[in-house]
């Protein structure tokens, strides 16, 4: 597998009701939404009596482009998932919605987020008799409605949002409703769109963004609100918030590399807020130089935000094999060591004696902004500074998004002098915390509230872990077992 060097995106959900053959709905949706999870993918759908159900490993592609998959999955209503894993094999028992059977009808759910007291919830249900069928931290949701003593679904789900803690967003699937849920601080996103109807009445779709939307042809409505529960039947949409306001602390790592560029979070274009985090890098750390090239994909609408700012040239001095899949064997030492070239290439008639600027998302481990860095430089390079849209990222997340534990943090243990000398560049800049808030048109971090979670680069955890060790150090071992 080609390690890449990125944090990744746990999950994408997306759900449909009243429409037309809404698993096929459900399935372009999760083929917009491939992005947030590339190693499996499920749909769970209702036909008005029954429930049906297929579920993968892989992309969606591979799994949903049957006709034979498609026909078992009928009905005017679906939800699906797609799951990145956070460590080890991806196994089938894993794979999302999950479903199950209660005494009041179905109940099939996608989470896309991370349950910080999972493993403490997890012992507890264990104790009291609940038998899990996987190691993922949503099947904790589950166990949770059924033991509640409440008698409607809803009231059930409320008891057992009360019971977590973290980061997520859900879409579940009843005999009666399609639901969807924000955890009380709007870290994961979710948003509400409209389908024409199967029998003439409204059709309604929830996904992670709105490029799901784009796909399906539906239109945006909302954002799904922090802490709300959006309940959909025929009747119509209603909304139910259970927890007391919080001030929102949307991921802002959404705007610099998760969401695809052509979706709007939050009210903002993801594309154009990355040209600002670029321009405003720029205007931050100068730098002298003949030519900016992004690290690409991620790293191209800040590196066009750059140049632009900093009247340097903007040229595709590197180029991306979109053809390389995730499971590319790697059979020799020294093919692995050529890994990155699979993906990326070096343009030379772009960068031979060129001093070049070299634009990227973030830094991880550093181990492929080496191999990139090599590569420029042996493509001809005069001079290689590299420029990153993103403070340093010094923390681990333990609110969806797979990242090494923060001793394989490189920006942890290492000054930006030190990395920029491991990396192998004349100089390294990262944008700095109030000037990434600036681009995005909110106040600095010094305000009462910051308006995003950015505990990735500041250590500021805005939701307990309660899973963690006596030193501090949040239970890795446990938090990879749940996945």
């Amino acid at each position: 597998m080609i390690d890449d060097d990125k944090p990744h995106e746990e999950c994408g959900v997306f759900g449909a009701w009243n429409v037309a053959d809404a698993a096929a709905i459900a399935a372009l949706g999760l083929h917009a939404l491939q992005h947030r999870g590339q190693e499996a993918t499920g749909i769970v759908s209702h036909d008005g009596v029954r429930f049906h159900s297929h579920k993968g490993l892989g992309l969606v592609g591979d799994n949903f482009g049957d006709a034979k998959v498609m026909a078992g999955l009928p009905g005017p209503r679906a939800i699906g998932h797609n799951r990145y894993a956070t460590t080890g094999d991806t196994v089938l028992r894993n794979v999302q919605p999950l479903f199950a059977e209660f005494e009041f009808g179905g109940f099939a759910v996608g989470h896309n987020g991370n349950l910080t007291n999972a493993h403490t919830l997890r012992r507890a249900l264990t104790r009291r008799g609940c038998l899990f069928q996987s190691t993922m931290d949503s099947e904790v949701f589950v166990h949770l409605i059924a033991i509640s003593l409440y008698s409607t679904v809803v009231d059930r789900l409320i008891d057992a949002l009360k019971q977590v803690t973290g980061a997520y967003s859900l879409v579940a699937l009843t005999n009666e409703q399609l639901i969807g849920v924000r955890d009380p601080l709007g870290v994961r996103p979710l948003i509400l769109g409209r389908l024409p109807g199967a029998d003439g009445k409204a059709g309604w779709v929830l996904a992670s963004e709105t490029c799901a939307l784009d796909i399906v042809g539906a239109e945006f409505v909302r954002d799904v609100e922090p802490g709300e529960i959006v309940l959909v039947d025929d009747a119509g949409v209603q909304s139910v918030k259970p927890f007391g306001p919080q001030k929102p602390r949307f991921c802002v790592f959404e705007y610099i590399y998760f969401a695809r560029p052509d979706s709007v979070m939050e009210g903002t274009p993801v594309y154009n807020a990355r040209k600002r985090i670029g321009a405003q890098l720029a205007l931050e750390t100068p730098v002298e130089a003949d030519v900016v090239v992004p690290v690409p994909d991620s790293g191209v609408p800040a590196a066009m935000g750059f140049a632009e700012a900093a009247r340097i040239s903007f040229e595709l001095g590197i180029i991306r094999n979109h053809y390389v899949g995730r499971t590319f064997i790697e059979p020799t030492d020294q093919i692995r060591h050529l890994g990155v070239r699979l993906k990326h290439s070096a343009n030379r008639a772009i960068i031979e004696g060129k001093r070049v600027v070299l634009v990227d998302d973030s830094i991880v481990r550093g181990t492929t902004s080496q191999k990139i860095v090599e590569m420029v430089r042996q493509a001809g390079a005069r001079e290689v500074h590299m420029r990153i849209a993103g403070p340093p990222t010094t923390h681990s997340c333990f609110y969806g998004i797979d990242t090494p534990e923060r001793g394989k943090l490189l920006a942890a243990r290492n000054s930006v002098e030190e990395m920029a000398r491991l990396i192998g560049v004349e100089s390294l800049a990262f944008i700095s915390i109030d000037g990434l808030y600036k681009a995005l048109g909110k106040p600095g971090r010094d305000a009462a509230q910051p308006a995003f979670c950015d505990a990735c680069f500041t250590g500021d955890y805005p939701i307990p872990v309660p899973d963690h060790s006596e030193a501090g150090e949040p239970r890795l071992s446990l938090l990879a077992e749940l996945g």
